[in-house]
């Protein structure tokens, strides 16, 4: 029998039992791609990790699984894979390999404990979004206040902007029709001003019908807001999301640069490690 141990992360929170819950197995080198992916359908979470030696100049090359697929890059998986490879490592920063490239991860150390991490993320792209008429209707929302664009930084997200915080926590969207959209894979509906944002996300096309926390949306998002005048480059966010599913999550996100030339986008957050356990396979 073969042995995989794992550990399992609550991710964009500082305390257990709240955040975007992640898997993460730390030595995946016996493990072939069908089997990574049916752990991942086990364990049912919206990402699960597989950790890898390095093919490049990171610490660590990691493989990234939602319950039906594989990700080039997604954010929650990438700080929670930080705060558990970085744990034992006496290092301000850690460099993972993921399909989108090496991601820094920054860290912040009290005594021997990371209590925050920063992940520098591929700077997106991002194009009108070509069926916003269908997807408003999907969402049950009458308008967006922003324009409807998507954005891709090895996650597909696209951007409806509501009225109010409290429009985006009174959401039913219509899940099954929303399974149709395939060519997105985060459908993320957001309200509020200054530095304050709240989000929600949902993907029931890639197997997830709401995620407790985005870190791969929350960087565009940032972009979103500095590229319509919402907030300045350079400017920190802090972004809720998670609490209409009892998981309730902060993220913090900033973009550098311009519209017309983005320099760096960082998205960081706390996480916890909340249990071990070990998968034993023929």
């Amino acid at each position: 029998m073969r042995t995989f141990r794992y550990v399992i992360a609550d991710v964009f929170t500082d305390r257990p039992l709240a955040g975007n819950q992640l898997a993460v197995f730390t030595d995946a080198r016996e493990l072939e791609s069908a089997e990574m992916q049916a752990l991942a359908r086990e364990m049912n979470y919206s990402e699960s990790v597989f950790v890898l030696p390095p093919e490049a100049e990171g610490h660590a090359r990691m493989r990234i699984f939602t319950p039906t697929a594989e990700l080039p890059f997604a954010g929650h998986p990438t700080l929670g894979c930080a705060f558990v490879l970085a744990g034992p490592l006496q290092v301000p920063e850690i460099l993972l390999e993921t399909g989108a490239g090496v991601v820094p991860v920054a860290l912040e150390r009290e005594h021997d404990r990371i209590v925050f991490g920063r992940m520098q993320q591929p700077l997106p792209t991002w194009e009108p979004y070509e069926d916003e008429a269908g997807l408003l209707a999907l969402l049950r929302v009458e308008r967006s206040e922003l324009p409807v664009e998507l954005y891709d930084n090895g996650m597909r997200n696209v951007y409806v902007t509501c009225g109010s915080k409290e429009e985006v926590a009174a959401l039913q969207p219509d899940l099954a029709g929303l399974t149709d959209f395939p060519s997105v894979l985060g459908i993320n509906c957001f309200a509020g001003s200054g530095s304050s944002w709240k989000t929600r996300m949902f993907a029931p096309s890639g197997g997830v019908a709401e995620d407790p926390a985005t870190g791969s949306a929350a960087g565009p998002l940032a972009v979103h807001l500095a590229r319509h005048g919402k907030i300045a480059f350079g400017e920190q966010v802090e972004i809720s999301q998670g609490a209409e599913i009892g998981r309730p999550s902060w993220l913090y996100a900033r973009v550098d640069g311009s519209a017309e030339k983005l320099e760096r986008v960082e998205v960081g957050g706390s996480a916890v490690i909340v249990a071990r356990g070990e998968f034993r396979l023929p």
